[in-house]
């Protein structure tokens, strides 16, 4: 018996018989591979997440990869038996914002798998066709499953505009730090830097394509033409800035706590910096993602440390916010 976790509300949560949802016209039945656990996982579980992006009871997981077992009507039947990865946002399709490519701005409000729709943690997933990104034949399917985190730092890597040659440098060293190792180094940089809290991350960086890792007690340049923030944590957009030439681009797409220190607006002015944000990925961004990644130059499985069954969902939420460095990324396996 196939099952999928539900979590009724806040700390709640129930293993339960799961059902395949047929697709109706335009949609895609996937057979679940893997489901990634990030921290909007973990609010979802404690009830710490803003009113309005969840909507219990809930099937959680918004990263995910598959094999497409069924179209609906309208879907080109070519899809069966290809890999998969998966947009989350349920844009409509049909405002200025979707049009403009820009769907995660979708003005027809907030809905996106795993929070207000039934995500990944189960045996299966039914979801609008349009929202799928077909991977090569010979993907790896665990690997693929990070593939929507690394879409959000492939929309960053998109308005960073790193050119050939220009020195570049990463804030942060998770999940999302690292992918943007990866993305930069693409992109042929002169330097690279990477600057974290962890020390043992080091090593890691090098082997993504890294020319120097500093922590941030350590004396950091201030002349790099890119900066792109993904720790979210209280200081990290602050020391992000600091790190710019006058006139450099800086791309924010950490969520600090409220109370945070901000940038300052003076210093953004006075220097000239040009400040662009991310919140999710657009279609071109996952296109590009999985182009990348096709390529063989995004390599998400050394960020796995973690392959549990759906059964184990309460010990992956734990694991995610234990804050122990030998914890990556938790997937779990329907």
């Amino acid at each position: 018996m196939s099952t999928a976790v539900v979590v009724e509300g806040p700390g709640e949560h129930r293993l339960v018989p799961h059902e395949p949802v047929r697709p109706a016209a335009g949609e895609a039945l996937v057979r679940v591979h893997a489901a990634g656990i990030c921290g909007s996982d973990r609010e979802v579980y404690q009830g710490n997440r803003p009113e309005g992006y969840v909507r219990y009871p809930l099937t959680p997981g918004h990263e995910w990869s598959g094999t497409v077992e069924e179209v609906g009507a309208g879907v080109p039947a070519a899809l069966v038996g290809r890999k998969v990865v998966g947009e989350g946002f349920r844009n409509c399709q049909v405002c200025d914002r979707c049009h403009a490519g820009e769907t995660t701005l979708c003005t027809a409000g907030y809905e996106e798998t795993g929070f207000t729709v039934p995500g990944a943690m189960a045996a299966t997933l039914t979801l609008p066709a349009r929202l799928l990104h077909v991977l090569p034949d010979d993907a790896d399917l665990t690997a693929a499953a990070l593939l929507e985190p690394a879409a959000c730092i492939a929309a960053a890597a998109l308005k960073a505009n790193a050119r050939p040659g220009e020195r570049v440098a990463v804030v942060g060293t998770g999940t999302l730090g690292m992918f943007a190792v990866q993305f930069l180094k693409a992109g042929s940089p002169a330097e690279l830097l990477v600057v974290g809290t962890r020390p043992d991350r080091a090593a890691l960086s090098k082997e993504f394509g890294a020319t120097d890792f500093r922590t941030r007690d350590q004396e950091l340049p201030d002349d790099f033409d890119v900066v792109v923030e993904t720790a979210g944590s209280a200081s990290a957009a602050r020391t992000a800035a600091s790190l710019l030439r006058r006139g450099g681009r800086l791309v924010l797409t950490g969520i600090p706590a409220p109370g945070a220190e901000g940038l300052d607006p003076t210093d953004l002015v006075v220097r000239q910096l040009e400040v662009h944000t991310v919140f999710g990925a657009p279609p071109d961004a996952w296109a590009h993602t999985v182009r990348v990644f096709g390529a063989g130059l995004l390599d998400p499985s050394p960020l796995v440390t973690h392959e549990l069954p759906l059964s184990a969902f309460p010990e992956a939420i734990e694991l995610v916010g234990s804050g122990d460095p030998k914890v990556g990324k938790v997937l779990l396996k329907p």
